[in-house]
Formats: structure tokens, sequence, C-alpha cells
């Protein structure tokens, strides 16, 4: 399973579908606040998909639409923790955003779109196909987890002195905090991922083999 790649037509296809899921979860129900954060997100979801259907380069793709919507969002609809994912938010005490803020918003995200198609490799190769649906949702755990760990520590390192700060907490208890965060939000990411991700990619592969849109080859 997953050892195709998808025709030309049926990618760019896909990718606009992709982009318009992670629009339409962006303004709706996309990212659920968290008391004291700001909110956790389902939108890690589709990028996971994205890059185990259809490869890498195309998942990075979708990565960065996540990354784009997560950056209007924290713009558009402003949380304690928004000036960590958007420039356009001013630093609390300033009148400017970070530049930096980027860095959080679109790196984690980007990745995202890479390495769950290089874990759903290496985990096929240690079992079979037989074990797909279970493949599937390792994969998206483990992706989410990841996606989770990076978000956060470059919060963590970029912007630690600023939000101790922002929740009155001593640097040196912070990453504490992060470690909670991970252990709540993070988990329940990592749930739903686990259960979403093989539903809908092997949902997705069964239309696609249906229609006749993939061929053979390696997603690239």
């Amino acid at each position: 399973m997953f050892n195709t790649s998808v025709n030309r037509t049926t990618s760019i296809t896909l990718l606009g579908m992709f982009g318009a899921i992670i629009a339409v979860l962006a303004i709706t129900m996309g990212f659920i606040p968290v008391p004291g954060l700001g909110s956790a997100t389902i939108l890690h979801i589709p990028v996971i998909v994205a890059s185990v259907v259809l490869g890498p380069k195309r998942g990075a793709v979708v990565g960065f639409m996540f990354g784009l919507a997560s950056v209007i969002r924290t713009t558009w609809v402003q949380v304690p923790s928004s000036f960590v994912f958007s420039p356009l938010v001013p630093i609390p005490g300033t009148d400017r955003g970070s530049i930096l803020a980027l860095v959080v918003a679109f790196v984690p995200r980007i990745l995202l779109g890479i390495l769950p198609w290089l874990l759903y490799r290496g985990i096929r190769k240690l079992t079979t196909d037989r074990f797909m649906i279970l493949n599937l949702g390792v994969t998206g755990v483990i992706s989410s987890i990841l996606h989770t760990l990076m978000v956060l520590h470059l919060w963590y390192f970029i912007f630690r002195d600023i939000w101790a700060n922002q929740i009155n907490t001593p640097v040196g208890e912070l990453y504490g905090w992060f470690l909670g965060i991970i252990g709540t939000a993070g988990f329940a990411e990592a749930v739903v991922a686990g259960v979403l991700v093989p539903a809908v990619s092997f949902a997705l592969y069964l239309v696609l083999r249906q229609s006749h849109s993939l061929k053979v080859g390696t997603s690239k």
C-alpha cells in the first residue's frame, strides 16, 4: 500500500482539496481553545494524510498551507500566545511583533509534511501490508507527537523569557509548564491522529485506486 504515485492531474486536484479542508477547518473547528495557552489543533491531520498519500514534496506544500492558516488565524483571532505564531501581533509590552514567529508557525508544519512519509516507509519495512491500518495509526501518533515537540520547543527556545513573564512563571519552571501542555493537548492531538489518519488515508487510497488515478512508482 502507498508504494504508488499519484498522477499529476490528480495530485493538483488533491492539493486543492487539502488546501480547502485546511481553510475550512481554520475558520471553523480546526483550532480548539485551551485555557491559558491559546488552542490545540486538528489541522495536523490533513498534513499527515497528504504526506503519506502524496509524498514528502506535496506533503510539505500542505504543511506550508497549515503554517499560513496558523499565521492568519492567530492574527485574526488573537489569544495570549498569538505573538508566538504571527509577526503581525505585537509582543506583550511592545508595539511590534517578531519575525521569528514565522519560524514557529512554518518550520514544524512543513516538516510535518515530510516526516510521516519517511515514518510510514520505515514502519512498513518492519511489518507487512497486512498491518496497514495499524501502520498508519502508529505513523499518525508519532507524527503528531513530533509536531507538538517541534512547535513547543521552538516556542520555548525563542520566546521563553517573554512567555514566562506573560504567564507569571519563573523561567526555570517554564519547561515543566511546556511538558504539561505536551501531556495534555499534545496527547489529545496524538490520539485524534491515531484514529483519523488511518481512516482517512485508507479511504482516500481506495478512492484513488478505484478511479485508476494511481500508477506504479514511488511518491516524490
